[in-house]
């Protein structure tokens, strides 16, 4: 059985929109949010478009946030059917972008034609905030928008993304913060040799293994209520010229850090330092952060979504903080409450993406249900 969400969710799938190519999905929102009474802004930055789709005047203001790209399909003869054909078999919708994230996109249309159909004069303000740059390199997109709208003094007090935070099924999980990303690239410097004359030779690798190892064993922090202890994953170990009797003049190591709210990337750059430089190693390192933690406790808008899944679903909603960035890490700095709701997240990224048919219009019902309970 068909419906306005699926409907819409299926056209947007159809449109191959590879980040950061948007490929014609906000035009075709314009279309649907303009007839409502939205007005519509394109900004575009570099090879990104975004939309800043906004109705009302006055706040409070109640964003809904997502994205249009997507990541690569991958090999196309492991899809089942074309992954830019959308295709319904057994009451599950196939296609690149079903969970992640045109799904969410569609059921925040379709909540805000309901809502403004019923409540035309409502209070406040609602505004879409979409990008094409949230799967890849995320530099032109939200955070640029945000740029613009903090220039301005235009204000979001809420903002739900409609990534797929759930697990089992829409609305059993809510991301309420994320963890912060900081990443490092790491190369310590030897002396290149033949291994026949260690004492000639300063190996890198030898030098780099007992830090390696307390750095991997420190302990960061313990968490807290909501994020779980600061955790160091070493990504990549590179050295050597490929030849086995020659030692290395350097070794290169990626590492990245997820961090909680109990300790800032100052602490962890400093820390870090302390640690290497116990070992005596002659080493540059480069830092970069994609992301720093936030976390938005209970108040008005994680109310409102609570009580809007118990109505639709029956569910009392878990909050959690796991996963990796998403673009509330541009939104939250503002000030604003921001939390993620969306579709179940099994399938994102993989061969076969998909979403259940029967979840798209509760997903709807859900986000209509925190327009009702906020702007009413």
């Amino acid at each position: 059985m068909s419906s306005a969400t699926l409907e819409l969710a299926s056209a947007l799938i159809a449109k191959p929109s590879v980040t950061p190519d948007d490929a014609g999905c906000q035009a075709l929102l314009i279309e649907r949010l303009g007839a409502i009474g939205f007005d519509c802004e394109t900004m575009v930055f570099d090879d990104v478009t975004n939309l800043w789709a906004r109705r009302g005047k006055q706040a409070p203001v109640l964003a809904f946030a997502g994205h249009t790209d997507v990541v690569p399909p991958g090999p196309l003869d492991k899809w089942r059917s074309d992954p830019f054909s959308p295709e319904i078999r057994d009451g599950i919708l196939y296609g690149r972008g079903a969970a992640d994230m045109k799904s969410s996109i569609a059921a925040m249309v379709t909540a805000c034609e309901r809502f403004v159909a019923q409540h035309p004069d409502h209070d406040g303000s609602i505004a879409l905030l979409i990008t094409s740059d949230e799967e890849g390199v995320a530099v032109n997109g939200t955070v640029k928008v945000i740029e613009v709208l903090e220039a301005r003094g235009e204000k979001i007090d809420w903002a739900l993304i409609g990534e797929p935070s759930s697990h089992e099924q829409v609305g059993d999980v809510v991301k309420n913060g994320r963890r912060g990303s900081i990443g490092a690239r790491l190369v310590i410097h030897g002396v290149q040799g033949h291994v026949a004359y260690p004492h000639k030779v300063d190996n890198p690798i030898h030098r780099a293994m007992p830090a390696l190892h307390d750095l991997a064993r420190h302990e960061w922090d313990q968490g807290n209520r909501f994020f779980p202890p600061t955790s160091l994953q070493i990504s990549n170990i590179n050295a050597g010229t490929g030849a086995h009797n020659v030692v290395p003049g350097h070794a290169e190591v990626l590492f990245n850090l997820r961090y909680s709210t109990e300790i800032d990337a100052r602490h962890i750059i400093e820390t870090t330092r302390v640690i290497l430089d116990k070992h005596e190693l002659v080493y540059d390192i480069d830092w970069s952060i994609s992301g720093y933690p936030f976390l938005t406790p209970e108040g008005e808008l994680v109310l409102a979504a609570q009580q809007a899944i118990k109505q639709h679903t029956g569910l009392t909603t878990d909050l959690q903080t796991t996963g990796g960035t998403s673009d509330g890490r541009f939104i939250a700095p503002t000030g604003a409450q921001v939390l993620e709701l969306g579709p179940v997240n099994d399938s994102i990224h993989k061969i076969d993406e998909h979403v259940d048919t029967r979840e798209l219009d509760k997903l709807s019902d859900i986000y209509q249900g925190i327009l009702e309970n906020l702007l009413a």
